[in-house]
């Protein structure tokens, strides 16, 4: 009856619970970022803020247009056709839910490890990596087509997997509040940095992936989960210039106009540098 009743919660509520932790994280994160930055910040935060945020608010507005219903959408559809390995099988609500989030977690990774590797989708991923500053904003700024690539790969992953869509509307949430909360430009201890990372990813373990350097930037490609890194061994302790003096972004893309601007960031993937990235397995892991 529990699970019912949060299943109903979910599903009734999706777009208001989704809207409520997505403003919550950010307003918490913005005032944890005044209050304990882990680095010194080079371009106005009225600038990037501004930007980025702007550009989360066109990405929302198109994403709905193309994809009303999106994950959760299909996962309903999926559902109510008993489509997905899960509904093959008999497992309580609960684990179901857990296989799923991991799963979905898998796919993301999998999805991002793809963005480097392939240089037409870097074109798109490069949106991301481009920002000279690294702070919570930069976990939401992506390019709106790489926002409907990664729409049609969950959409993939949902009908093959038949997840619950209570799952989905979490799995959609963590990754939300999670992408901002790697990203930002927060100082935890390190000891409890140690032992969060032991499971999740944290802004330490994740700011080595927005290194220039291509042996860092090709690491760490984790948004929840850190396991996956370790497994597949794209796993970096730490950068080699330390975290306060590391440069973020991308070697080439250095210009304002380029990189700050709504404008400049929609162009970004058309614009043709020698910047193009390939996945290393090989390197220091330091």
């Amino acid at each position: 009856m529990v699970a019912m009743d949060i299943n109903e919660l979910l599903l009734t509520h999706e777009v208001a619970i989704r809207a409520g932790v997505f403003f919550g994280v950010l307003i918490l994160m913005a005032v944890w970022e005044v209050l304990a930055p882990r680095r010194a910040s080079t371009i106005s935060k009225v600038v990037r803020w501004g930007n980025n945020l702007g550009l989360v608010v066109f990405n929302s507005i198109l994403l709905r247009f193309i994809f009303p219903t999106a994950a959760v959408g299909v996962a309903i559809f999926v559902s109510e056709h008993n489509w997905g390995l899960l509904n093959y099988v008999q497992l309580p609500s609960f684990a179901a839910a857990a296989i799923s989030i991991v799963v979905l977690d898998f796919v993301i990774y999998f999805q991002h490890v793809l963005m480097h590797a392939i240089p037409a989708l870097w074109r798109l991923h490069r949106v991301h990596h481009a920002d000279l500053d690294y702070d919570f904003t930069t976990g939401v700024r992506f390019h709106p087509l790489e926002i409907i690539v990664s729409m049609l790969i969950k959409f993939v992953a949902i009908l093959i997997l038949g997840p619950p869509v209570a799952a989905v509307v979490i799995f959609e949430i963590i990754l939300n509040a999670s992408s901002m909360f790697n990203h930002g430009n927060i100082k935890l201890p390190a000891a409890l940095d140690r032992i969060l990372r032991l499971l999740i990813v944290t802004p330490d373990m994740h700011r080595i992936h927005h290194s220039v350097e291509k042996d860092e930037s090709n690491r760490n490609f984790g948004f929840n989960l850190s396991l996956w890194d370790r497994f597949f061994g794209t796993y970096r302790r730490q950068p080699r210039a330390g975290h306060e003096e590391m440069v973020v972004g991308i070697q080439n893309y250095r210009e304002l106009r380029d990189v700050t601007s709504i404008h400049g960031l929609l162009l970004l993937p058309f614009r043709n540098k020698p910047d193009e990235l390939t996945v290393d397995h090989h390197g220091p892991r330091n």
